[in-house]
């Protein structure tokens, strides 16, 4: 017993030593990245200074000869570009840092992979090629060790270990794979697919042709699926069947027994209990484009981005087609309107204090930090071309570029 206690004091000893020393040798950041750019903007996550700017495309030249010379693959990436990067080609869509500060994931849409850049360095360490022919959102595991992304035209998610990009599972999804969130214990990957939302076909009579469109749990082990639904059976019971749906974003409680989901063209969100698996409430927010046609819904994201504060009280909403950032109150869904910004927020993201929303403004090419206590806007930063995902995360002690 003695023998046993006495190697789990060591192992422990060891851990603790271990992560006292990344810590030494990194600096939280935060991590902006700009999807037309193909750059990534680092901030110090405490003043939003400038630390540095990272290209994740340092290899641009070689995959686009590698797409040049393949007819597939030239017409995936013109279709990449024009039906969903609204003429642009979509060079970082998710990211996420190595808990060392390290390294840098990222999952690039046109070149459809996966690479890990040495934030030092700047170089490619390594490179994986997903399922079909667009890469998407991503999510770290809580112990950073695996990265979950999205194929979107192999429905399916790829489980990547961080260090070395070798793929350590893989579960099947709907059509166009989207988001994938990992429960707080990292036992469970929630994900949602969200079918073809680059088509013009948006009335609600021509929804039959938007795809398979499912919500899942999955089991983190071992990627078998714990619970699959429809979301259009729930909002049919719920006495909400004219709403898309196709889930968006999400962000849960605290406890992870209520979810909150935007939808295609939905300009608020829906309330959904994980425990009696039921859609319960139905938040609406204001519709400033009430006369703008459906097929101007740039992929169908009336709203497209929602986080909740660390004590599950309040949550941000990002109005994309609206212009606005709405801090919504969990409880009776009263909400104040931020408006005159930016243009076209198109993420959110809570800090990891969980006081502070990020909001990126697509349009306007800025990031916005927002306080969940004041509902108003502490600071605002430029970044690059087309911003969308916000992550906290670490780079490397003293690096600066």
């Amino acid at each position: 017993m003695k023998k046993t206690l006495m190697s789990i004091l060591l192992t422990t000893t060891a851990m603790l030593s271990q992560m006292n020393t990344a810590l030494a040798d990194s600096q939280a950041v935060v991590f902006v990245g700009n999807n037309w750019d193909g750059t990534v903007n680092v901030f110090n996550n405490q003043n939003y200074s400038k630390v540095g700017v990272i290209n994740v495309v340092p290899d641009k030249q070689a995959r686009m000869k590698e797409i040049l010379l393949n007819p597939i693959k030239l017409v995936a990436f013109q279709a990449v570009r024009n039906l969903i990067g609204e003429g642009h080609d979509q060079l970082v869509d998710d990211m996420y840092s190595s808990n060392d500060g390290k390294l840098l994931i990222a999952s690039r849409p046109s070149f459809a992979d996966v690479v890990a850049i040495d934030i030092a360095t700047g170089k490619i360490v390594w490179r994986f090629v997903v399922d079909g022919y667009r890469s998407d959102h991503m999510a770290l595991s809580p112990d950073g060790t695996k990265v979950a992304v999205s194929a979107s035209t192999g429905n399916v998610v790829h489980i990547l270990d961080v260090n070395t990009g070798k793929q350590v599972g893989k579960f099947a999804s709907g059509n166009s794979p989207h988001e994938n969130v990992y429960s707080k214990d990292g036992s469970k990957i929630y994900h949602a697919s969200i079918g073809y939302v680059f088509t013009p076909l948006d009335p609600y009579f021509f929804d039959w042709t938007k795809g398979e469109r499912v919500f899942q749990v999955v089991d983190a082990n071992n990627y078998q699926i714990i619970k699959k639904f429809n979301m259009a059976d729930k909002l049919k019971a719920a006495g909400l069947a004219h709403l898309s749906p196709a889930v968006r974003p999400m962000a849960h409680t605290p406890d992870e027994k209520f979810f909150y989901f935007q939808l295609s063209f939905l300009h608020g969100f829906v309330e959904y209990d994980m425990v009696n698996d039921k859609v319960t409430r139905l938040a609406k927010l204001p519709n400033l484009v009430p006369n703008m046609p459906l097929e101007q819904y740039v992929n169908d994201s009336a709203h497209h981005g929602i986080a909740m504060n660390s004590a599950g009280t309040t949550l941000c909403v990002a109005g994309t087609m609206d212009d606005y950032v709405a801090i919504v109150d969990r409880a009776t869904f009263n909400y104040k309107i931020l408006k005159g910004l930016g243009e076209k927020p198109y993420w959110v993201t809570s800090n990891k204090t969980g006081d502070r929303c990020y909001v990126s403004w697509s349009g306007t090419d800025q990031m916005s930090v927002i306080s969940y206590n004041t509902g108003t806007e502490v600071a605002r930063i430029n970044v690059g071309d087309h911003p969308q995902r916000i992550r906290e995360g670490y780079a490397p002690a003293g690096w600066m570029n």
